[in-house]
């Protein structure tokens, strides 16, 4: 099998996860050439406002791709139902896996393993099992979900990068609408103050550490 070799593997239970906790870094990291590819496990249809159609996550999250730039075939959204993750850990495990093999990914970002989501915690097991010994793997913060977080690891950005984290999730129109204020401005621009503080920046985003190969 011809390999990929993708630096980076995003890994989003929900569309909007990976945005939320690393949005900032991901923007810096395609400025830099990164190639990426990115696996959505959920549309969370069940979880949408009245009214709308089931499809609406889906293209909201298509629609941040698409404004970054990332290719089609870098982009992979299944819909597995909400909050029955576990139900699929082996399906989602075996999809790692290819993953793997097909691109060979230097980095994998993803949930955290002290995140308290149902979906979350199955993610980030499986990613775990995927890539321990194979790649780089690192965790974002999603301070609502985790009672401990351990922030050993941070990336610099910009207050360009945060104003166009904030722009990108302005896309998600379905959960600004149910007033989740991890969405708010306010919000993105005083989490990234306070992890820039930690390390003498403006501005960062910060990580746990599950694996770190020095290649």
């Amino acid at each position: 099998m011809i390999k990929n070799n993708t630096d980076v593997l995003i890994l989003s239970p929900h569309t909007d996860d990976a945005e939320l906790g690393c949005g900032g870094t991901i923007i810096k990291m395609l400025e830099t050439g990164k190639k990426i590819h990115w696996v959505v496990f959920s549309t969370a249809a069940e979880s949408l406002p009245d009214g709308l159609p089931k499809n609406t996550l889906r293209d909201e999250f298509l629609n941040v791709v698409k404004e970054l730039g990332v290719k089609k075939q870098n982009v992979e959204v299944f819909d597995f139902k909400v909050r029955y993750l576990f139900e699929e850990r082996q399906v989602i495990l075996e999809k790692l896996v290819e993953i793997r093999k097909k691109m060979n990914p230097k980095l994998v970002i993803g949930p955290s393993l002290n995140d308290l989501h149902q979906d979350h915690i199955v993610v980030a097991n499986e990613m775990v099992r995927a890539f321990k010994s194979y790649a780089s793997i690192i965790s974002y913060e999603l301070p609502w979900n985790h009672v401990t977080f351990n922030t050993q690891f941070f990336s610099k950005i910009t207050k360009e990068h945060v104003k166009r984290k904030v722009h990108l999730l302005n896309n998600y129109k379905s959960q600004i609408k149910k007033n989740r204020v991890y969405f708010s401005k306010e919000y993105i621009f005083g989490i990234a103050k306070t992890r820039g503080t930690q390390i003498g920046a403006e501005y960062a985003e910060a990580f746990e550490v599950i694996r770190w190969i020095i290649l």
